[in-house]
């Protein structure tokens, strides 16, 4: 079972900043499109945003132009910009990978919680 391993969860205040990370064996990150999605309490799981392996990126209307996506190639990681953090954002997110061989991997989630 391959591992997608998340770090950079915390508690932040509104308006402030999180940075999100996923590293993923190379096979995977080079041949999937990977995305972050995220779920709070009581709701279902939501695609927050995702970059394809040509580096083209989509975002939900909610987090368009508060978050980036992007990829690192030299570590096989993609990282999660989350800016002016509003409360609505707290969920657990979670990472993915959909493989062009049509296999789907999860990370184990990273909660973000923003508050004052």
């Amino acid at each position: 079972q391959a591992q997608l391993v998340e770090s950079g969860g915390g508690l932040v205040q509104p308006g402030g900043s999180l940075r999100l990370s996923c590293a993923a064996p190379g096979n995977i990150f080079r041949n999937s499109v990977m995305g972050w999605y995220r779920q709070a309490p009581g709701k279902q799981r939501e695609l927050v945003a995702a970059i394809a392996t040509g580096g083209s990126p989509s975002y939900a209307d909610s987090v368009k132009g508060r978050f980036t996506i992007s990829r690192d190639y030299a570590m096989n990681t993609v990282h999660l910009q989350m800016n002016s953090l509003k409360p609505e954002d707290t969920a657990v997110y979670y990472c993915n990978a959909a493989a062009t061989w049509g296999a789907a991997y999860w990370g184990q989630g990273t909660q973000v919680t923003v508050s004052s």
